[in-house]
């Protein structure tokens, strides 16, 4: 009995050091983790810098190109009403005159 009862306890003792060796191992595994994920954060906040600087390139061609086009269209638009008003001038022109010789008349 004596012998059953010192082996159950053996047992014992090396099941608790089982577990406390398992619970280490957890713990350390644990804190790698959180080193790893520490790390992570780390290098993602380094590169926020390079995001923005990129996505703030890419604003700055595409609104570059939006001047381009709107500039473009302007002066189309620009051009276009300008020959509206040199083909329009000398019928305004009489216009005008006829609205002045009748003015006379009246």
């Amino acid at each position: 009995m004596e012998d059953t009862l010192k082996r159950l306890l053996a047992v014992e003792i090396e099941a608790e050091q089982l577990v406390a060796t398992k619970q280490a191992e957890r713990e350390q595994i644990i804190q790698q983790a959180l080193e790893k994920a520490h790390q992570t954060e780390q290098d993602f906040q380094a590169t926020i810098p390079k995001l923005q600087a990129s996505f703030l390139e890419k604003a700055k061609q595409s609104a570059e190109q939006s001047i381009v086009a709107l500039k473009k269209r302007y002066e189309e638009k620009q051009d276009h009403l300008r020959k509206l008003s040199d083909e329009n001038q000398e019928d305004a022109l009489k216009a005008a005159v006829n609205l002045l010789m009748q003015v006379g008349k009246v």
